[in-house]
């Protein structure tokens, strides 16, 4: 009985021990964190500014898809241009950036360059929860999309493909695209333009909801220059 009393109470020892040096700062295992949630605050929540598509815009759309423009989407200003005096001026906290919501289960948190002191560089950063999806839409320059980890399906104009990251993809001008993503884990992408100023426009089409052979027929007359061999 004396044994067991001391081991009992070596045990007890040890846990209260254990209690005691934990540090309530320390971050949980990563293992218990839910990854199907957001990484970042997305509390700066902003209705993004639409602008209904005048003839230029449609023109430029239509130098590259059939597709018709219904809105094109900027982050709601006012703003005032960072006086870069400071160390700090050169620094966006991503908890701090205005988040746009293009689409369900898309969150971007951006870093419009005119707002921070950049005169050709834009970047956003994604929570794309599973499942969640932007609209297709456009851009008048090139873009780039950068992920480290993830499984993204893409439609790239009349294409679709999956990629598993690490990647990074090259979207020419004008090309109509969108990306759903297919992963178990909240996806951050992060993409990037050659332009301080963020805008795009959305298309009357949402490729996810379609069969590959109604899909194809949105495209009949698009000459795809990107998928010829």
């Amino acid at each position: 009985m004396k044994i067991q009393s001391l081991f009992v109470m070596v045990i007890g020892l040890a846990l209260l021990s254990s209690c005691a040096n934990k540090n309530p700062n320390d971050k949980p295992d990563a293992t218990s964190i839910n990854k199907t949630k957001e990484v970042y605050s997305i509390l700066n929540l902003v209705k993004e500014n639409t602008i209904i598509p005048d003839s230029v815009i449609r023109l430029l759309n239509a130098q590259h898809h059939q597709l018709k423009v219904l809105e094109r989407r900027t982050v709601p200003g006012p703003f005032k241009p960072a006086d870069m005096k400071y160390y700090s001026d050169y620094i966006a906290k991503v908890e701090e950036l205005p988040v746009i919501n293009p689409g369900p289960g898309e969150y971007v948190h951006v870093m419009e360059g005119r707002r921070h002191g950049y005169g050709n560089l834009t970047i956003g950063i994604t929570e794309t929860f599973p499942n969640g999806a932007p609209p297709m839409h456009s851009h008048e320059g090139e873009e780039s999309h950068v992920l480290l980890e993830g499984e993204i399906l893409y439609a790239f104009a009349d294409t679709m493909f999956v990629m598993k990251g690490p990647y990074i993809v090259n979207i020419p001008e004008g090309v109509p695209h969108a990306f759903k993503n297919i992963g178990k884990q909240t996806a951050n992408l992060v993409v990037i333009f050659p332009t301080n100023i963020w805008k795009y426009d959305v298309l009357d089409y949402f490729p996810f909801d379609s069969v590959a052979a109604k899909r194809l027929s949105k495209f009949d007359s698009f000459e795809n220059k990107l998928t010829k061999n």
